[in-house]
């Protein structure tokens, strides 16, 4: 929803203080599980972002031992070390590209245009690296909403972009046109 602007008629919580969108100006974008509290901090900003920290943390804790439980099964297989060394090593490398892969999200945008069958093929990965996804979205609610720099930056650019457009249509043009023109 990030592209998309909500209605005019939805005010954004935390009033209309500075930096609130003006009437017909645009609208900042969700985040999940933040919603637009992340604008001006407030409407439970500080809980939420202790929330999705503890949370995303014991997901991933659980995913610990959920795959603990999977080696278990491979021990108890006796599918020998070689076996054991290659799903570990396995999830660790998926792992480090979904915290990476993550983080990246966060910080920018990808491009449209450069997305290709290597990205849609790299979704497996991610599926099995979700510990590290997990942990990214972990250390990134310790210093922020995850997301929130970018979707400030773009807000910011988005009510600058506004401003500039609104500026140039200021004043009466008819006014202009029926001044009298000075003869010399």
């Amino acid at each position: 929803m990030s592209d998309e602007q909500t209605p005019a008629g939805n005010p954004e919580p935390g009033g209309s203080g500075p930096g609130a969108p003006e009437r017909g100006g645009p609208e900042p974008a969700e985040i999940r599980f933040f919603g637009t509290t992340w604008v001006h901090h407030d409407g439970g900003y500080g809980l939420r972002r202790a929330g999705v920290a503890v949370g995303s943390l014991a997901l991933a804790a659980a995913g610990a031992v959920v795959l603990r439980f999977a080696f278990q099964g491979l021990e108890i297989a006796a599918v020998g070390r070689f076996v054991g060394i290659l799903v570990v090593a396995g999830f660790a490398i998926c792992s480090a590209l979904a915290f990476r892969r993550t983080w990246d999200g966060f910080v920018r945008r990808p491009d449209p245009a450069a997305r290709s069958a290597a990205d849609t093929s790299s979704q497996g990965l991610m599926l099995i690296g979700f510990i590290g996804s997990l942990l990214a979205y972990f250390c990134r609610s310790l210093v922020e909403a995850p997301g929130e720099k970018l979707h400030r930056a773009e807000y910011a650019a988005a009510r600058e972009r506004h401003e500039r457009r609104r500026g140039a249509r200021t004043g009466n043009p008819a006014a202009k046109k029926s001044r009298p023109k000075k003869r010399r």
